[in-house]
């Protein structure tokens, strides 16, 4: 899906997709999602947004909507309940989109792995750009795993520009 007019000169449509590439690099919108945690995870999130971390000095912002988020931060493992409504959001979201799983029992399950209406981590529903593990992850742990996935983005971008 291009979000690019049809008819423009070549030269226009590069530099529209460059704009729409560096926006999301340098100013990312994100949504979270609980999956079914014990909200440790969520407690440290929360923490990354406010001015002690400051994560909005790289750009990224927390957005209630799923149609203009860029990011979904994820946490928890994937209960039955939640699998649906995860997938939905996950459709929600315009392309490209990544998305974060952030704790232990995002990343595998972790103490909930087993239970009866567990699937496990967020990979099992949707692909996963990106693994914070922890059991809560430092909010420094946050920044520093969402600063990766920004700096690889960027790396690809530089890459596709050069090769």
């Amino acid at each position: 899906m291009n979000d690019v007019p049809a008819g423009l000169p070549k030269a226009w449509t590069k530099m529209l997709e460059g704009l729409k590439t560096w926006s999301r690099i340098y100013s990312p919108w994100a949504i979270h999602f609980n999956s079914g945690s014990c909200n440790g995870c969520d407690i440290e999130i929360l923490a990354t947004l406010t001015p002690r971390y400051d994560v909005e000095r790289f750009g990224i912002k927390l957005q209630g909507s799923p149609r203009h988020a860029d990011v979904l931060i994820c946490t928890g493992p994937v209960t039955l309940q939640a699998r649906d409504r995860l997938k939905r959001v996950y459709d929600q979201m315009p392309d490209p989109k990544f998305v974060i799983a952030v704790g232990s029992c995002a990343t595998s399950g972790g103490v909930f792995q087993g239970c009866y209406n567990v699937l496990g981590g967020i990979d099992q529903v949707i692909p996963v750009n990106a693994f914070i593990p922890g059991c809560p992850p430092r909010p420094e742990a946050i920044i520093d795993g969402v600063v990766k996935l920004l700096g690889s983005l960027a790396e690809k971008k530089f890459a596709e520009k050069t090769g």
